[in-house]
């Protein structure tokens, strides 16, 4: 009998324990992707971005009308061509497009580090103001629901305005 009521009063123990570790686990929700749009920093970081990738358009372009026009000027003599020449042109011709995929996948890779680079201070700002808003308002998990679809999301747990608040948006 003593054996059952101990067994008994520690089930009732661990019941209870896990109700008050639901009650104290507090889940909210934010779109990170929305409050980054709207940062000033973002602005000018696409400015920043958009004028390093300019860069490199200019250059694509002028490697491509020189690829262009050196592709037209052997169409249009090819049939005058001895085949050592033809065999010259078509090399330089192959170098050339090598030297313009080259190119182009170098300019992505330092586009897509620039953009990183910007962007990873602007983020990292918007989840310390996140996490110091959970913190002050109890929130134990946060969740980003630019990147989940929430089914069911309770206005009040929305901490977008409060987030914004912390960094000065409207």
């Amino acid at each position: 009998m003593k054996k059952l009521l101990k067994v008994a009063l520690i089930a009732v123990c661990i019941v209870f324990a896990g109700n008050l570790a639901k009650a104290q686990s507090k889940i909210g929700y934010v779109a990170v992707d929305a409050i980054v749009d709207q940062m000033p920093e973002t602005k000018a970081a696409i400015k920043t971005i958009t004028d390093y990738n300019k860069q490199f358009i200019d250059q694509l372009t002028t490697m491509n009308n020189e690829l262009q026009s050196k592709g037209q000027a052997y169409q249009a003599q090819r049939g005058t061509m001895t085949d050592a020449i033809r065999t010259a042109k078509e090399s330089e011709l192959n170098d050339l497009q090598k030297r313009f995929t080259d190119y182009q996948n170098t300019a992505q890779q330092q586009v897509q580090a620039k953009q990183s680079e910007l962007g990873k201070p602007i983020i990292e700002k918007v989840r310390a103001a996140v996490a110091q808003v959970a913190k002050e308002k109890g929130y134990t998990y946060v969740i980003n629901s630019s990147q989940t679809d929430l089914v069911v999301s309770p206005p009040g747990d929305d901490l977008a305005v409060e987030v914004k608040a912390k960094l000065g948006l409207k």
